[in-house]
């Protein structure tokens, strides 16, 4: 009837157990926006997907030496850069401590101690009446000397740290695509910097020039003025043009100094000049950039696969987070010698000592924080799924924004061009007839203010076309290779 008893005690308490580990199900989560992605960027053209601008090396991209040597400086100096590669040194370490607790863990020691028990207890009644030896009673107080080793396992029989493992490599993985497009934005950052530096070179260029006319054409006022065919007023006009364009061209030296300073902090170096060429600028013809098919940003751009292996590892999060309803199973053993004497640690076997526990518990009453850090990883796969969504949608659109602007500049950098050699044949009409006194000094300072404006707008769109083709080749996955 006890054999009976018992096993129906025991049946009970496995039936509590089970019960108490029913773990709750994960949201289902639907990746629609990657599923839904567009075959092509424009409904106008039709993407080729054997031509990928992205798929380009940057250095076969880029061809100026110049650019080409800051790049390389940049890439083994920046401090942005070398704060990524410690995190991916963090994250491998990661992986390994995950790895570690698949296999046991074994641990060595030592200990001695002493211990004295009351004669008129169970445990002193027992030494008092044991002997050792023929004639040789336990000694009091008791001495205990031991050394051995001691080992640790969680069997993994829901793998739960395999699962915990994989989400560590996911994560790992994700960091390395965080490198890369840490890489990709840092090229892309001293391109565009670089070509705005050429462009400021321009433009000082261009105001010194300026500076020049005015100064020639008061000098002009001031002769007409001696003639009795121009006023006071025409002088000090042009007087106060000529100190505008020269407190201009200080604006646009600080702008270059700051511009280099930026340049050498990406670089992570202290402030030097930046070596270039300015001559060719203006000459500078944009790659042409193939934008291959939408499809194809989900392996180019490293962000996307970034926010892809977040989103496996939140995922495994959720699994193994799921499995801690589960029971445990731990394994337990030691294997070393014990006794009371160190002179007795020797005499074997009877100073060996060994034990061996298996233990199976599972969480039954108040799981309260198991259930919380279930519901946390839940909520965080599907904020992951939407910050995936939300970078597949950035950057089709960057892209799309980028072909149309292409288009565009080249449109505007023609129209500007035409505008400035207008504006340039209408210049020297308008002093000839200054100097003959058949045109207004209003009409040559507006000619001239118009024609500057347009030149240094001219030396904007062209940084723009320049800068826009690094910009879609950035957007297309290019650049971290």
């Amino acid at each position: 009837m006890k054999i009976y008893n018992k096993r129906y005690i025991a049946a009970i308490a496995l039936s509590l157990v089970l019960a108490g580990c029913k773990a709750p199900m994960a949201t289902v989560i639907k990746d629609e926006v990657k599923e839904n992605v567009p075959q092509n960027f424009n409904q106008e053209e039709q993407g080729d997907a054997n031509n990928n601008s992205g798929t380009t090396p940057w250095r076969q991209f880029f061809t100026d030496p110049n650019l080409v040597s800051l790049i390389e400086t940049a890439l083994k100096n920046n401090q942005e850069l070398m704060i990524t590669l410690q995190e991916i040194e963090i994250a491998k370490s990661g992986v390994l401590a995950k790895k570690g607790r698949l296999t046991p863990t074994v641990s060595a020691g030592i200990g001695a101690g002493v211990s004295k028990v009351g004669r008129y207890t169970s445990e002193g009644a027992g030494d008092a009446s044991t002997e050792i030896e023929p004639g040789k009673e336990m000694p009091d107080p008791l001495g205990n000397f031991e050394g051995g080793l001691t080992a640790n396992w969680e069997v993994d029989i829901w793998k739960k740290l395999r699962t915990e493992k994989e989400s560590a490599i996911a994560h790992y993985l994700s960091t390395v695509e965080g490198k890369n497009f840490v890489l990709s934005n840092l090229i892309e950052e001293i391109a565009d910097n670089y070509y705005e530096l050429l462009a400021l070179d321009n433009q000082l260029d261009i105001i010194q020039q300026y500076t020049k006319l005015q100064q020639r054409a008061l000098e002009i006022s001031k002769i007409q003025k001696e003639a009795a065919a121009a006023t006071e007023l025409a002088v000090k006009k042009f007087e106060a043009e000529l100190a505008k364009s020269k407190a201009t061209e200080y604006t646009i030296r600080q702008e270059i100094t700051e511009k280099e300073n930026e340049i050498n902090a990406l670089c992570g170096r202290f402030p030097q000049p930046i070596v270039r060429s300015k001559e060719d600028f203006m000459s500078m013809i944009p790659q042409t950039v193939y934008t291959g098919i939408p499809s194809q940003l989900l392996a180019n751009r490293p962000d996307i696969k970034q926010a892809e292996l977040e989103l496996k590892a939140a995922k495994l999060d959720v699994e193994a987070a799921r499995k801690e309803f589960y029971p445990t199973l731990e394994i337990s053993t030691t294997l070393g010698l014990e006794a009371f004497k160190p002179s007795y640690l020797v005499k074997l076997p009877e100073s060996m000592a060994a034990s061996l526990a298996g233990e199976l518990a599972g969480p039954l009453i108040n799981k309260s924080a198991i259930k919380a850090n279930f519901q946390t990883a839940d909520a965080r796969q599907i904020q992951t799924l939407y910050e995936y969504d939300k970078t597949i949608l950035n950057a089709y659109l960057d892209v799309a924004n980028l072909m149309s602007k292409v288009k565009n500049i080249d449109q505007y950098y023609k129209l500007k061009s035409d505008e400035t050699k207008a504006l340039e044949q209408s210049i020297d009409i308008a002093n000839q007839l200054f100097r003959n006194s058949r045109a207004d000094y209003l009409e040559v300072l507006l000619n001239q203010r118009d024609a500057l404006d347009a030149k240094m707008e001219l030396v904007e769109a062209k940084q723009k076309q320049l800068s826009t083709v690094v910009d879609i080749y950035k957007s297309l996955g290019g650049g971290w290779k």
